[in-house]
């Protein structure tokens, strides 16, 4: 609703980095200063299956030829062709089912220190080997799950980042590949580049020639595990070893913390998720918080140089190197100011509206507040930077609203001093308070929901009880 232009992606798994290449080039070229790649997706549920029936589709050519090197089974077509190139791999270079297992135990084990993942359990090497059976060699625990989300990456000029002050949190873009499906995917009768080898290979070898780096510069890596026997190709398709040398390389622990590389930090695909649309972004992401510094406790010492590899079936990959743009600002002090909470109720435009809530409450002659029976947190910040928390549970009776309580929230408001009357009064409806970006609302949305009904339902008391402590105070 600004005029400016907006396109839609589409290109299968990769379409996060698709995206984000396409930022890239519009303000490489100069049409923007500033740009914003965004992908999300909410999935349907079980494996992935055809969408559109009135078309082509997009992996046609790539299941007639692996119908015609291996029996096709009922399992979901995605996982046979990953689970017949890890195959492929085991008879061409003596790799074996355990070194698919240690990887998904690997990226497993990473989750656990990633807020973002979908799942953070760890789990042990037997625990993956017996998990249920997908096909072939792949058990559950070494698949990607049905996942739904979203990532978001801004791309700027340099000029605007040293404009805006953004020198500190500018990580540079040194490169980026794309390359599709070649002759050889369909020509040479191989699983391993019916799956993508070839096309990796050819965008990373222009990758690195173009920014005169080399696999063994990286630190840190992000690639597309789907499934763990596609880790295992893509090391020897990024150059991270030689062919046939990705079984030495996780029986080293190449691609572990003290290893030569991280592979994978965030836990992958495998653990984080795979929401398809999100997935080259939600990469993207994860490598500049780890050249920022700040990954926390999976945070990659010492990395300066990360690698980003997304593909999609059908076929299209995308490959990129990742630096920080002005490595001597990485700690200047241009940051936000940080909020710092409140040690008192006192001092908030809200607290005597909160006082009056907590009346309406117990003097609730509607039942309103047995239709809204949870614990909601309100963060709410005044104008010299204080923040303050309060809980209001009704789980229990009446309910009680208590500062800075214990009791964990199952969904937290966090809004400005200033705009909490208009809301609690009714003036401004929670929805558009919402979308206009003056209430953010972290947990669950449907328990927001619930409270902005009783907010709707309560406005009415909350403004008599109001003017009668006015009239009082008078």
């Amino acid at each position: 609703m600004t005029g400016i232009p907006i396109f839609n992606v589409n290109n299968n798994c990769s379409t996060g980095s698709t995206a984000l290449m396409l930022a890239k080039e519009m303000v490489e070229c100069g049409k923007a200063e500033c740009a914003l790649a965004v992908g999300f997706e909410k999935m349907q549920k079980g494996s992935l299956g055809s969408v559109f029936n009135d078309r082509v589709h997009p992996m046609e050519k790539h299941i007639e030829v692996m119908s015609e090197l291996v029996d096709i089974s009922a399992t979901p077509i995605v996982a046979q062709m990953f689970a017949n190139a890890g195959l492929e791999h085991m008879k061409k270079y003596g790799t074996k089912p355990e070194h698919l297992v240690k990887i998904a135990w690997k990226n497993h084990k990473h989750s656990v220190n990633n807020p973002n993942s979908q799942f953070r359990d760890e789990y042990t090497l037997e625990q993956i080997e017996k998990s249920p059976r997908v096909c072939g060699p792949l058990t559950k625990l070494q698949c990607c799950p049905t996942s739904d989300g979203a990532a978001a990456v801004i791309v700027a000029s340099e000029s605007f980042v040293k404009s805006h002050r953004l020198e500190s949190k500018a990580v540079e873009i040194l490169g980026m590949e794309m390359a599709t499906d070649l002759p050889s995917t369909f020509n040479e009768r191989s699983l391993l580049k019916l799956v993508g080898y070839d096309m990796t290979k050819l965008a990373a070898d222009r990758l690195y020639k173009k920014t005169g780096k080399r696999a063994s510069d990286v630190q840190v890596v992000e690639l597309h595990d789907c499934f763990s026997a596609n880790e295992l190709i893509t090391y020897e398709a990024l150059n991270l070893c030689p062919p046939g040398g990705a079984g030495g390389l996780v029986d080293r622990g190449d691609n572990t913390y003290g290893g030569k590389y991280v592979v994978n930090p965030s836990g992958g695909l495998i653990s984080k998720g795979h929401p398809i649309g999100a997935t080259g972004l939600a990469q993207c992401a994860e490598l500049s918080w780890q050249l920022r510094g700040e990954a926390g406790p999976r945070q990659v010492p010492n990395a300066k140089l990360a690698l980003q590899h997304n593909i999609g079936l059908g076929g299209a990959v995308v490959v990129a190197l990742y630096q920080l743009g002005f490595p001597q600002s990485k700690n200047s002090n241009t940051r936000a100011r940080k909020t710092a909470a409140a040690a008192s109720e006192d001092g908030f435009i809200v607290t005597p509206f909160l006082h009056i809530l907590q009346e309406a409450m117990l003097e609730d002659q509607d039942g309103l507040v047995e239709k809204h029976r949870a614990i909601y947190g309100l963060k709410v910040q005044n104008d010299k930077g204080e923040e303050g928390f309060w809980i209001i549970n009704t789980k229990k009776g009446k309910g009680k609203i208590e500062f800075n309580g214990k009791d964990k929230p199952a969904v937290t408001f966090v809004i400005k001093d200033a705009d909490i009357i208009d809301l609690l009064t009714g003036k401004i409806e929670p929805q558009r308070a919402f979308f206009q970006g003056k209430v953010k609302i972290q947990g669950n949305m449907g328990l927001a929901l619930k409270l902005t009904e009783l907010q709707r339902s309560a406005a009415s008391k909350i403004d008599a009880l109001r003017a009668k402590h006015l009239k009082s105070k008078l």
